[in-house]
């Protein structure tokens, strides 16, 4: 597999099938009150960039940092394509997210990701790359659905 990981302008219909894919499922699993899964106009946002990951002309997955403030910054919509689920995938996003965030100067990195069973692989590839818990940010609440982690990236 060679990995190309590129920012993406949203408009391909590989991409915007596997964020409806995303969201679809985020919607199934995740009660409507703590469902934090933005959907395609959303990331459109300037202050969002989107990333995804080819190998040759397979979508491979998908991750998007958002700007918080001048110093911190809120990992989004990190999603494998099925196919491509168990294979390092999410883990190359991840580090290519961790990398953008030190060259544009962030100090720290957040994100929200759910309790349930499903997201437990999502926590623990979180985890080894040095996230650790910390209280809501941004607009978060206390939810029993969400977990927020950080990673101070200085």
């Amino acid at each position: 597999m060679t990995l190309r990981i590129t920012v993406d302008d949203l408009t391909g219909p590989d991409i915007i099938a596997l964020l409806q894919e995303h969201v679809d499922q985020m919607r199934a699993i995740t009660p409507p009150e703590s469902k934090h899964a933005l959907d395609l106009d959303a990331l459109r946002h300037p202050d969002i960039t989107m990333w995804t990951a080819h190998d040759g002309d397979h979508l491979l997955g998908c991750a998007a940092l958002k700007h918080l403030d001048p110093h911190h910054a809120e990992i989004k919509s990190m999603r494998t394509a099925t196919r491509a689920q168990r294979r390092g995938v999410a883990a190359a996003l991840l580090t290519h997210l961790i990398e953008q965030a030190r060259h544009r100067g962030y100090q720290r990195l957040y994100l929200e990701t759910g309790t349930a069973d499903f997201f437990h692989p999502a926590r623990t590839l979180y985890q080894r790359f040095g996230f650790q818990p910390c209280e809501p940010f941004a607009d978060y609440r206390t939810d029993p659905n969400s977990t927020h982690l950080t990673k101070l990236l200085t």
